[in-house]
Order: structure tokens, then sequence, then C-alpha cells
């Protein structure tokens, strides 16, 4: 195996979205470095701080220009980053040494590294947030068309009491919208440009770095920060919580798919399941424990970013490196789990007959609550669940339904109207309905 799953020829279609892993190649980080270069020198250019002849040439350049990461690697290696060598072998290119003297003027390192990241991370997050509104309508058509399909409601892996399938779709589907509302107040912050010179001074930009960061985000279409962000690494640290938390909710479905299609419950079909190499009857549920497997990846690695707020004084760069080391991939893995939960949402099919037949095929003990509600018709609530626990423990022993111990008990009693679909439910139907018609209006 490679150093790297999400850059494996081998394991790149089980863990990569090949859309995103195309902004975090080597090539699309330099070509994002030279769109940055260009934009501050035309930019200086228009506001005078270097000629603007010189500005609008290195614009022009940075756009045509083509560099080979590996020519880099000698000089990043020496350095710590890449923008020593990328800027030797950028002079070269441009050719006239009184244009080429103002490139990179005032800026430092950081200033062109984190706007990169900036330009890229803007694509990203638009790429894994469409997906996250493809799996929210793929949640919200199960949501909608099982509101009021009964299933078995578990909890500590026991029956407890029924639900149904289009409430837990429903569950699913809610936080990945909470998600997407957290992804609009963290934009402004993170597709933000860096520019603050050598310490956060600015001081080699001239007397005015408001004007000229504002013009550099007006540029490339980022927002424009308040002041140096090189060592405040908030903004960054959220974004890790935010693809923890979306590739965990991802991962949730995952875990429920993995038990949901189990042989003893398989009240779930997955469109797409993996074979054995050596038992012809597997189909095993592949998608989903990659769900699981990219949650628990980026469970840890945000342990890392968050240690990365730790930036000492006004630039360090081992924290810095801890961020190179972990956010890319945690990236990967939130775009492949949600593009992934899309694709089993859109194409797993609920097997209602073994939905019943589970339920069913409990003793009716799932049904202990109600009958324990309705008996306190006739006597106190503790009567009535002591009363229901005992005949529960008959149920087991005797393999005697609980439904019709209670009516041997209990003759008088209206089951019909007990075990009534529309009560036994609650606001299951409701509440999937709800979610339903939220994404809906969300999606128009």
């Amino acid at each position: 195996m490679s150093v790297s799953a999400f850059d494996s020829p081998l394991y790149r279609d089980l863990f990569t979205d090949r859309e995103t892993a195309r902004l975090f190649t080597d090539s699309a980080e330099i070509r994002a470095m030279l769109l940055v270069e260009g934009a501050l020198a035309r930019a200086q250019g228009a506001l005078g701080l270097i000629p603007a002849e010189a500005g609008a040439a290195i614009h022009r350049a940075s756009l045509e220009v083509q560099i080979d990461p590996a020519a880099l690697a000698g000089a990043t290696g020496e350095n710590g980053v890449p923008i020593p060598g990328l800027l030797t072998a950028f002079r070269a290119e441009i050719g006239d040494p009184q244009t080429a003297r103002y490139l990179h003027w005032g800026a430092t390192s950081q200033d062109i590294i984190d706007t990169a990241l900036a330009l890229r991370l803007r694509q990203a997050l638009s790429r894994i947030n469409g997906e996250a509104s493809r799996l929210a309508r793929a949640l919200a058509d199960l949501a909608e068309t099982h509101a009021e399909t009964p299933m078995a409601g578990r909890t500590y892996g026991q029956h407890a009491t029924p639900t149904s399938f289009g409430a837990v779709a429903a569950s699913w589907g809610r936080p990945i919208l909470s998600h997407q509302t957290r992804l609009e107040a963290l934009r402004p912050g993170l597709l933000s440009v860096s520019l603050s010179g050598a310490a956060g001074t600015g001081a080699a930009f001239g007397p005015d770095l408001p004007a000229l960061r504002q013009a550099l985000a007006d540029a490339l279409d980022l927002t424009c920060p308040p002041g140096s962000w090189h060592s405040q690494r908030d903004n960054i640290a959220a974004l890790a919580g935010w693809l923890t938390g979306l590739t965990g909710s991802c991962g949730k479905i995952g875990e429920d798919l993995i038990l949901l299609t189990q042989t003893d419950i398989a009240e779930v079909t997955l469109g797409r399941t993996g074979t054995s190499s050596t038992m012809p009857q597997k189909q095993n549920p592949v998608g989903a424990s990659v769900l699981v497997a990219l949650a628990r990846h980026n469970i840890a690695l945000n342990g890392a970013m968050q240690s990365a707020l730790l930036h000492r004084q006004d630039r360090d760069g081992a924290a810095w490196f801890t961020e190179w080391l972990s956010l890319p991939p945690m990236i990967m893995g939130a775009a492949k789990a949600v593009a992934l939960a899309a694709d089993l949402a859109e194409t797993l099919q609920p097997n209602l007959a073994r939905m019943a037949a589970n339920m069913a095929g409990n003793l009716d003990l799932i049904h202990a609550e109600m009958l324990s509600q309705a008996l306190s018709t006739v006597m106190t609530i503790p009567e009535s669940k002591n009363k229901i626990k005992v005949l529960c423990e008959e149920a087991k022993v005797t393999q005697t339904a609980l439904t019709t111990l209670v009516a041997r008990d209990f003759p008088g009693l209206d089951l019909a109207e007990t075990l009534n679909p529309g009560t036994l439910l609650g606001h299951a139907p409701a509440e999937a309905r709800a979610f339903a018609d939220t994404v809906r209006k969300r999606q128009g």
C-alpha cells in the first residue's frame, strides 16, 4: 500500500473523490500560488506600489507559466516551504530581471500559501456542499416515501418501540442540513486572503495595507480579513471540526446500514455491494464500511488539527506543517464520504416485508410500552408497568406473544385501538415529512 490511500492508483476508487483530488495535487497547489503571485503584482501595480507595467507582465506570466513540481523538491526540502524555489523558477520564466524583481514584492511565503489554500478550499467546499445537497435530496425521497413504513426502533441493539423507515432516513439527513448551515457561517473566514508580510505587520507593502488587501481580495473573489491571520488558526481549526462532523454524520449512516443489511436483520438491501474472494453468497456492505472508516480517520486527524491552534508567536513552522499533513486528507475523507453516502442513499432498497416480520417475530414485545400505557387506564402506572414486565417474562418463557397474554388477562382491553399503526408510530411520520419538506424548500 502507498503512504496515502487517497492518491494510490490501487485504492483511490475505494477512498477518493476524484474531483476533489485534482485540487490537492502538487500541480494544483503551484497553479494556485502562481495565481496569487500574479494577482498581487497586478494589484500592486494598479496602486502604484510597483510599476504598473511590471505588475501586468507578472500577472500575464502567472497565467501562462508551467512549473514542474519535482523541480522544486530540493529547495522545498531545504527551505521548509515551496515559495523560494517557485520564485526562482518563475523569475527565470519571466526572463526580464527588471520585471522579475517586483515579483513577490513585500510578501512572505505564508501569504501566498494560505491564500492559495483559500482558492482551492473554495472549490473543494463547493464540491462537498453540492454532494451534501444530493445526499439530503436522496434522504428526503426516502423519508417522504417511507414516512409510514413501520420498522423496529432499536436502542442498545434491542427492539425498543416501533418507528418508521422514513423517520430513520430523516434522522440521517437532519445533521447534513445542519452541517450545510454551519458551512455558510464558516465560509467568510475560510475563503480569505492572507497578506501581512514577514512578521504580520505588512511594513514592506507601503502605507495602505488595507487597500492592497482589499484589492487582492477583489481580484481573487475572496474576503478581506481585518488583520494578519498567520498565527490565528481558529478558522482552519473550525474547518477541521466541520469536516469531522460531516464525515461523522455520514459514518453514522454507514454504521446503521451495516447493521440493517446484516443477514439476521436484512431490512435494507444496498444497490452496490462487494463480493468475497471465497464465499459466493456474500454481499459485503463495502460502501457503508468505508463511511465508518473515513469518519474514524477524520476524528483522529482532527486531534492533530486542533493541536495546530497552538501557533508560537508570529509564525510557527511545526504547527503549520501539522496542518499540511492533516487538512488535505481530512478534506478528501469528507468529500468521498458525502458523495458515497449520496450514492448509497440513492440506490438502497428497504425490505418492507422483513421489517414487518422482524417486529412480529419478537413475540410482540416491541409493543410493551403501548400496552403498559393502555393498562394504566385500569390501574396505576407503576402497577401497569410491573404487570407488563411480568407478562414479558412469561412471553419469553412460554414463547407466547405478549399481545396474546394481555388479551388473556384483560379481555375487555381494546387491543386493536391500542396497536393502531397510526398511534404506534407516534410523531415519526410527521417528522419524516417535515424533513422532506425542509429539504424541498431549501433546495427549491
